[in-house]
């Protein structure tokens, strides 16, 4: 465990995490508002966790953590921080299991995360990117102290994203 919040804790992802990362990119949410990744089997899954997080473990030191609430283990989402090439501070990100959404769980997440970052990390300032269409995700990075800061049009060629940032 990395780090815990009331309900919730936080642990580096491992490729035993397979199958719930085949579950959470294939939610409608995940393919709506970030986008289809062509996780279809195990293998898929598996590769995603070697050349995502666990890459950018190594990396960074840092990356997307999986979300596992604390009474019941389950896994839940993951929440954590991503460097993209075209911003030059890290982007907070988070995602959730559907049946766990409007809990509060993604809230706990963002505000765990960024009390956890800025000692770990020595991070001062964080970006967070969302879709013009994702407001719920808008509300939530507001409610966790964000403010709007234009928009990012990523280099593959995708919309704009709106753009956030907070000082820590």
């Amino acid at each position: 465990m990395l780090f815990e919040s009331p309900n919730l804790y936080y642990r580096e992802f491992d490729t035993c995490d397979a199958a719930f990362i085949l579950e959470l990119l294939n939610t409608p949410g995940w393919l709506q508002f970030i986008g289809d990744r062509n996780i279809r089997n195990l293998k898929d899954a598996h590769n995603y966790l070697l050349n995502g997080p666990l890459l950018s473990y190594k990396g960074n030191g840092y990356g997307a953590w999986l979300v596992v609430k604390k009474d019941t283990q389950q896994r839940i989402g993951m929440c954590g921080l991503f460097k993209r090439d075209y911003l030059d501070h890290p982007d907070l990100g988070f995602a959730f299991l559907p049946n766990t959404q409007g809990m509060g769980y993604a809230y706990e997440s963002s505000m765990a995360t960024l009390r956890f970052v800025k000692p770990a990390y020595n991070i001062t300032r964080l970006y967070a990117t969302t879709t013009p269409d994702n407001v719920r995700s808008q509300r939530l990075l507001v409610r966790c102290g964000f403010k709007g800061h234009g928009e990012v049009a990523p280099p593959d060629g995708s919309k704009p994203l709106l753009l956030y940032n907070i000082s820590l």
